[in-house]
């Protein structure tokens, strides 16, 4: 065996530490053997760490090594184990000490190329379902000893199916895979045997919890599989065990493509034990399949590649075996396109693992024999590649690596020459393999045709040359103004770039073709400047300079939406990730449903790990910028009006704070547990209450958030994890963390900026209260301007039970009878202190928002009518934004009908330009003579209902 230097330094390290640890152990492997144990310390840091910290380890391997299969052993094995055992830590404890061993002889048989690579998938699939079952049954009868059995209407105990998902479901698990699960159970009911009954549904979301923190939390001995619950129906916000008929209610009514996707690898773990097993598979088959060959599968499979080879782009991914062109994801995509399509018709095409899949391809005539045996070939030569890579370490990559080292050990585990003969053979299958993708699912057809006029070549060639470039500026009829010398300026800077040379050949090709379109805009000198930030900042990153110069489409989505917004240009200019979006413009000028936004962020997380929370906060910035683009794009087509784009841009702010308290929560539960008054019941204890325009619907492009926290963790509460605090300081951490996270800085900006002052007492407050406290200081702290703001407060995150509290006191406070002049006193008084603070003074413009007659007099009356009358017209606390407060009024005789018609008609006019205003990087302000009707309106009322002189 000959080694590298690299190579032999390490195995000398491994072999001295293994020789220290179990010295007579190491002198059994003599001969062959020896040379094989070498081998496999070289290639794998994992192998050799368990062999040097495992007592026994190196004695079993010399035992077992030449061992043909274990797959038969795993289940009786681990439950002989566990058999005997009766506490949680030494439960965890076996279950890891099994994977490991198990683990080390799997990937002993992948270094020494013992055995196909099937073999080696099966037995990592094997190997977890034997883990997940045998957890399973030990927790189930611990649960059922302490909650009772949970039984149907009929009296049948009810198990846990738990659906495995994704490689798992199609027996093909990589080395250092997580496990994608879902969690059911046949029938609603009660337990029975135990001192108290609980829901079927709460006895298995103990039961699931459990099984989780069995398998995925980290002990001294290790972990033993990352676990990713969110496939399941609503992701992290759903149930985490749900009944039979509320999953195919789910699936039939709210089931998307990618569920589809999904739910072709589904397995139910130990399926053979359990007679419900054939009701559920029936049930999920027609949502999967279904009976009529369906095209329509095709469109869905290319837009999730799209956005797989966004991500590749947005992360930096290179060399990525499984996400890169022509991985192992685009021949799992091949396979279920015709899974997807034909399925329905064709049971040989409804197999989960890939291989069966591609034989019935090739039995039906699908695919030539000839691309089926390339796909078959590349397949397993990357699966193969994929596990020694992660053998190395046990680390969950697909990226090739980049130090010399590992690419030593992975070449030399391969087989290999050498690096280059390795990477030549695996850029070869990854050609092979996205050749038949391209033809079968490729991409959206584009519009090639990039001719332009001459001039426009000859423009950009003499950019630097200014008195030729305004003679033919001259000839073009442009305008020149100083477009001669912003181009100068733009090539001079753009010299100053580290640009590479296939760089500036797509530049030289881009940049006719841009000026051709955007020298023809009706002021072409305003929208130049914008253009040439934005390139300017991707100059150094030829894929977005490549994907304006492939798709002249999105060429003019650039222009149109800078020439719109100089606020969208430098979005644009800002995060170049974005430009991905204007691709597909069916997408682009129509924005989600305003409810689906919170299952449309869960979904995009859903493809990054929990645990990598970097990932995460940036994953969700990019998806805000991505759906306010959206949003922005169909305000300025004309698409939303402006009461609709607030309306868009709360929800979405909605989504994203539910987003953030899932992060921040699922942080702070890993590290204290949860407070333990939550183990009775549902939900989290904890609300978000939003406040000004994010609890009015009144939300602006940059608009910052205005919140509250409150919980209802009792005084004498602690937290129930490995490091235990004050249930109420877990509160105050969770808020703290919800801040930090809204406000980090990642590449993608921050979130929002959040506000948190209006919180009892202010910024001399807690940062988060109980609702009692709350209440207390309402009722008998807080001054007149806490009240106008609680008008427009409601809660937009939380458990129902805070939700109904909150709801209660606030209408307690605003209902309650206050002395008329009283109030206008203070209500007056309070907005003459921002006059002088915000009005302009000037005579010859009009602040849409700050001046007399403008949005905040509005405001203020609304919240005047509303502390005001609600004594006697309750109803007038329903609503908070002003809108319909006004509407309200109108129709509760408080104000004529007219009159609140007016009022709305003025709020709402003055609104859309003031949005407009924003949107075109404007400061808000008018001229003086704009507006004269709405502020008259608006100033008349202000004298009937808030005129000083009525105080007399």
């Amino acid at each position: 065996m000959v080694l590298s230097d690299s190579l032999s330094a390490n195995l000398n390290q491994h072999w001295t530490q293994l020789a220290e640890f179990a010295p007579q152990a190491l002198d059994q492997w003599q001969g062959p053997a020896r040379d094989q144990l070498e081998k496999a310390l070289v290639c794998s840091d994992f192998i050799a760490s368990a062999l040097t910290h495992t007592d026994g380890l190196l004695q079993w391997l010399h035992q077992h090594h030449r061992d043909v299969s274990r797959e038969a052993c795993y289940q009786p094995e681990l439950t002989a184990a566990l058999e005997t055992v009766n506490d949680e830590h030494e439960f965890h404890r076996q279950l890891r000490l099994c994977r490991q061993r198990e683990l080390v002889w799997i990937a002993w048989r992948d270094i020494h190329q013992q055995w196909p690579v099937e073999a080696s998938l099966q037995h990592l699939s094997a190997l977890a379902e034997a883990q997940i079952l045998s957890a399973y049954h030990w927790l189930y009868q611990r649960c059922c000893h302490d909650w009772g059995t949970p039984m149907s209407p009929d009296g049948d105990p009810q198990p846990m199916l738990i659906l495995g998902m994704g490689k798992l479901g199609g027996g093909e698990l990589n080395f250092s895979s997580d496990i994608d699960l879902i969690f059911t159970y046949p029938e609603n009911g009660d337990t029975q045997g135990a001192r108290r009954s609980i829901a079927n549904a709460q006895f298995f979301t103990r039961l699931g919890q459990r099984l989780i923190k069995a398998l995925d939390q980290p002990t001294v001995d290790g972990f033993c599989y990352r676990v990713d619950m969110r496939l399941r129906p609503f992701g992290d916000s759903g149930p985490l065990v749900m009944s039979f008929s509320a999953l195919e209610d789910y699936y039939q009514e709210q089931g998307r493509d990618w569920e589809r996707y999904a739910m072709v690898k589904a397995r139910v773990m130990g399926k053979e034990q359990y007679d419900c097993y054939q009701t559920l598979r029936q049930m999920l088959r027609p949502f999967v399949f279904r009976r009529y060959i369906d095209f329509s599968a095709i469109q869905a499979l290319r837009r999730m590649k799209q956005l797989i080879q966004r991500e590749v782009r947005r992360r930096g991914l290179t060399d990525n075996i499984k996400l890169g062109a022509g991985g192992i994801r685009e021949i799992e995509f091949i396979a279920q396109s015709f899974q997807l399509i034909r399925g329905g018709r064709e049971p040989s095409l409804r197999q989960r693992g890939l291989l069966e899949t591609l034989d019935a391809i090739e039995e039906l005539a699908l695919l030539p024999a000839a691309e089926v045996s390339q796909l078959k070939a590349a397949y397993c030569y990357l699966r193969r590649v994929e596990n020694l890579l992660q053998a190395i370490d046990d680390k969950q990559t697909q990226t090739l690596p980049d130090n010399a080292l590992d690419r030593d050990r992975l070449s030399f585990a391969m087989g290999s020459k050498d690096w280059a003969s390795l990477h030549a053979e695996i850029a070869r299958h990854m050609q092979a393999v996205n050749q038949v993708f391209s033809g079968l699912i490729g991409e959206d057809e584009q519009d090639n045709d990039m001719d332009v006029d001459s001039e426009y070549h000859d423009l950009w060639a003499m950019a630097r040359d200014v008195d030729n470039a305004k003679l033919i500026l001259t000839g073009l009829d442009v305008p020149e103004a100083n477009t001669a010398e912003q181009l100068l300026t733009f090539k001079q800077e753009l010299a100053k770039r580290t640009v590479g040379p296939r760089g500036r050949e797509v530049i030289n090709r881009l940049m006719p073709v841009l000026l051709s379109k955007l020298l023809t805009l009706p002021e072409p000198q305003q929208v130049l400047p914008h253009i040439t930030h934005l390139l300017l900042n991707i100059a150094t990153r030829t894929t977005y300079l490549e994907l304006l110069d492939e798709h002249p489409g999105a060429i003019d989505q650039v222009l149109r939406l800078c020439t719109a917004s100089p606020m969208v240009a430098e979005k644009l200019a800002r995060y170049p990730l974005l430009l991905d979006e204007l691709l597909d413009l069916t997408h682009l000028y129509q924005p989600l449903a305003p409810d689906a936004y919170r299952s449309e962020l869960r979904d995009y997380l859903a493809r990054i790990p929990v645990e990598d929370m970097e990932q995460q906060m940036e994953a969700v910035r990019q998806f805000k910028q991505v759906q306010l683009l959206k949003i922005a794009a169909a305000d300025i087509a004309g698409v939303l009006p402006v009461m609709r784009v607030s309306d868009h841009l709360t929800y979405l702010a909605e989504a994203i704070v539910e987003a953030v308290v899932n992060q921040a929560w699922h942080q702070m539960v890993e590290k204290y547990g949860q407070p333990t008054h939550l183990g009775e019941r549902e939900g989290r204890g904890f609300a978000v209450i939003g406040y000004g325009k994010l609890g009015g619907w009144e939300l602006g492009y940059n608009s910052d958030l205005d919140v509250v926290f409150l919980h209802d963790c009792p005084a004498d509460v602690e937290t129930d994890g490995r490091k235990v605090i004050d249930g109420r300081q877990f509160y105050l951490r969770l808020a703290q963390r919800i801040v930090h996270l809204f406000s980090t800085r990642t590449p993608s900006g921050i979130l929002y900026e959040i506000d948190t002052r209006l919180r009892p007492s202010g910024t001399s407050g807690m940062l988060v209260s109980t609702l009692e406290a709350y209440a207390d200081y309402q009722q008998n702290e807080a001054w007149t301007w806490e009240h106008q703001a609680l008008v427009r407060a409601r809660m937009i995150d939380g458990d129902p039970d805070l939700e109904s509290g909150f709801a209660q006191v606030r209408h307690r406070i605003l209902a309650a009878s206050r002395d008329q002049n009283i109030l206008r006193e203070q209500v007056t008084g309070m907005r003459e202190k921002m006059r002088q603070h915000k009005a302009t003074g000037q005579n010859d413009t009009f602040s849409i928002k700050q001046d007399a007659g403008g949005i905040t007099d509005i405001e203020f009356l609304a919240q005047y009518l509303v502390l005001g009358n609600s004594a006697t017209q309750p109803a007038l606390t329903r609503y908070s934004d002003n809108a319909r407060i006004f509407e309200q009024a109108g129709e509760l005789g408080v104000m004529t009908m007219a009159q609140a018609e007016r009022l709305k008609s003025a709020y709402t006019r003055m609104r859309n330009a003031l949005h407009r205003s924003h949107l075109a990087g404007e400061s808000g302000k008018v001229e003086a003579s704009a507006f004269l009707d709405e502020r008259d309106a608006v100033m008349q009322a202000w004298q009937q209902w808030l005129a000083t002189e009525k105080a007399s």
